[in-house]
């Protein structure tokens, strides 16, 4: 069973990424030796879109953009655009060390992902009948 998602950056200098991520994001870490760092996200959620070629991107989101830009322009991160009304939700744009752009966006769409470990969806059970007993 699926239980999350993991993505990768794939950069020329991984260390400052790294510290980009830890220190302007705030996302919590694992560190696994070496210096690899493995950020924990508290979710996830998986689009497929049309195109004409095959790629992947990655984005992240937020309850509330005009706070989370705030907050992280105060940590210094530069936003490359300003926020825009996509109508499935307000998008904008920041720069990362290695001249990556990331979207951070606040859906409009509803996030159905409230558990912590999905259960497999499977044919109902047929469960036995409760028997009376008598006492």
């Amino acid at each position: 069973m699926i239980k999350g998602m993991h993505g990768l950056f794939y950069t020329p200098n991984p260390e400052e990424v790294r510290a980009f991520i830890r220190e302007k994001l705030g996302l919590v870490h694992n560190d696994i030796g070496e210096g690899w760092l493995i950020f924990d996200l508290p979710e996830a959620d998986l689009g497929v879109h049309p195109s004409n070629k095959s790629f992947h991107s990655i984005s992240f989101y937020c309850d509330d953009i005009r706070q989370t830009v705030e907050a992280l322009k105060s940590r210094g991160v530069e936003f490359s655009s300003g926020i825009t009304d996509e109508g499935w939700g307000l998008l904008t744009h920041f720069r990362m060390p290695g001249n990556l752009e990331v979207e951070l966006y606040q859906p409009k769409y509803e996030k159905h992902s409230t558990r912590k470990t999905p259960k497999a969806q499977g044919p109902p059970r047929h469960r036995p009948k409760k028997r009376k007993t008598s006492r």
